[in-house]
């Protein structure tokens, strides 16, 4: 059985601002017969994913009411509001589950009280987490009396997966959403295009997926091996597809940021549309661009012509039109200028607008798709090769260079932060540097330094601290071509990485570490291939 209290502390991952057991002590028993979830007209849709969770784990059938009057012990209620009028952000929410009284979740929104859901899920035995009852129907779940009053550190807590070195079906990023939901998080950043495959279906330029989104084959071992499967790989979404990603992340409080990056890492469209290179600068070149093989960073860029500024605003117009995020990412990162110093028509744009050097380009060109965001209402996200260039200064900078000393430089400048560094939060990088773990692109990033990760850069100036809004941890996919062994590199890390975004700093890595092999019942009961801890010889 799952300890309910580690020395004091409730076994919750990630660790709520406030959380103690009930002065009364004892446990709260919920049982089959009667048993109800009651919830305000703001709390229904979080008591419809309850019910949906608690019905397929346990066989109950399990009524949603509406709240009035005493609903009784054997109930769970939902509410927005709180009864002392103490203020809560909308994220955040208050539990109290006392004998006597049942459960009650009291949040400041609709988002806090779904958290607040998720909290409970974590409070009930494992076995609530599964799809359906394991040891036949329960007569009764137990969970410790206990009171917690949480909200997150950050409003920005990420987890991005990159879909274009190798694409991921679906129904696995659904069930993404629901592993990251369960640990508060509440961005999923998802990296939709690159050189190595196109993924996003555009009805203006269907030859993006129809030639953008398979290349010939894919490398075998590490890169500098050069050596390839021979096999194609390939794939994309449909629109349907992408909303209803959309659609199941809103209904768990998540945002879905879509990735177009540009104008580097750009080959796969070029290879769909050859007129988007700089085809004066191939020295001679005849064969034809093809999507990428390799892994690495390609010297074919976009050119700056006014009418590739027009196809990717083009492109952006259908990306907003699925994905209602407020932000949307342009990439921005990698970009090399080998090309445009070898074109005529990117030295006569450089010559009429009076720049000194073709890096210069990049921040041009980042400022001209940025409107056409800016003109619907949303944000430019950036890497943060965005300010070298002197890129849009409304931009949301994503800092993942230099082991978060960009991130410094972007908050002191005044741009919103996202932190990002590879090092601690890079979850492609293998867990140890242990010969026995999968091929990764580099190593080691482990639990240990997830967790000891701060996103706020040492040496960072009292105003601009405000400009971090969150961190973000990354899964690019060169190394990653399943499912399983991207389960295998986000976890148990990204359980880390929850509790860094979400709880008050200065929590405690052994204490964390105890709670944590207390969590994986929890991961086991979602059937997640997680990396087990390697014995010690």
């Amino acid at each position: 059985m799952l300890p309910d209290r580690l020395h004091g502390v409730i076994v919750i991952i990630p660790r709520p601002v406030k959380a103690h057991a009930h002065p009364g002590g004892g446990r709260v028993m919920l049982t089959a017969d009667g048993f109800r979830i009651a919830a305000d007209e703001a709390s229904r849709p979080a008591a419809g994913l309850l019910r949906a969770a608690l019905e397929a784990s346990t066989g109950w059938n399990i009524a949603v009411v509406p709240v009035s009057g005493d609903v009784g012990p054997n109930a769970v209620t939902l509410t927005v509001g709180l009864p002392d009028g103490g203020g809560l952000p909308d994220d955040g929410y208050r539990l109290r589950a006392a004998p006597g009284e049942g459960v009650v979740v009291n949040a400041g929104g609709p988002a806090g009280v779904f958290h607040g859901t998720q909290t409970l899920r974590l409070l009930l035995p494992p076995e609530t987490l599964r799809n359906a009852p394991a040891h036949g129907v329960p007569a009764a779940l137990e969970l410790p009396a206990v009171e917690i009053e949480d909200a997150p550190r950050y409003a920005w807590r990420g987890v991005h997966l990159d879909v274009a070195r190798h694409f991921f079906p679906k129904a696995w990023i659904l069930r993404l959403i629901d592993l990251a939901a369960l640990h508060k998080f509440n961005i999923l950043h998802l990296h939709l295009t690159d050189d190595q495959g196109w993924r996003f279906p555009v009805q203006r330029y269907p030859l993006l997926t129809e030639v953008g989104s398979w290349r010939k084959q894919s490398p075998v071992g590490l890169a500098r091996d050069k050596r390839f499967d021979g096999t194609p790989h390939g794939g994309c979404y449909t629109v349907a597809d992408l909303a209803e990603i959309v659609a199941y992340a809103a209904l768990r409080h998540m945002t879905v940021v879509p990735e177009i990056d540009m104008p580097g890492h750009m080959q796969a469209a070029i290879a769909a549309y050859p007129e988007l290179g700089n085809r004066d600068a191939y020295n001679g070149r005849k064969k034809p661009i093809k999507v990428r093989t390799r892994w690495g960073i390609s010297r074919h860029v976009l050119n700056v012509d006014d009418a590739t500024i027009e196809f990717c605003a083009n492109v952006l117009d259908e990306v907003m039109n699925v994905f209602p995020s407020p932000y949307i990412h342009l990439g921005g990162d990698e970009c090399p200028a080998t090309e445009w110093h070898d074109s005529d028509r990117a030295r006569q744009r450089m010559r009429s607008l009076g720049l000194r050097a073709e890096a210069q380009l990049q921040g041009w060109f980042m400022a001209q798709v940025a409107r056409r965001l800016a003109a619907r209402g949303r944000r430019m996200v950036g890497w943060d090769e965005v300010i070298d260039a002197g890129g849009p200064p409304d931009a949301v900078i994503m800092a993942w260079r230099k082991d978060g000393y960009m991130g410094r430089w972007a908050a002191e400048l005044g741009h919103h932060v996202v932190m990002a560094p590879e090092y601690y939060v890079y979850l492609d990088w293998a867990h140890s540097d242990d010969k026995s773990e999968p091929l990764a692109i580099r190593g080691a990033t482990s639990v240990a330094d997830v967790y000891t990760f701060d996103p706020v850069p040492r040496g960072l100036s009292e105003g601009a601290r405000k400009n971090i809004i969150g961190a973000q941890a990354q899964l690019w996919t060169e190394y990653i071509p399943d499912t399983d062994k991207a389960e295998y590199m986000y976890f148990p890390r990204l359980c880390a990485f929850a509790e860094v975004v979400w709880s008050p700093p200065g929590g405690e890595l052994a204490e964390f570490e105890e709670r944590l092999t207390r969590h994986l019942p929890r991961l086991d009961a979602c059937h997640v291939n997680y990396r087990h801890a390697v014995p010690v010889p």
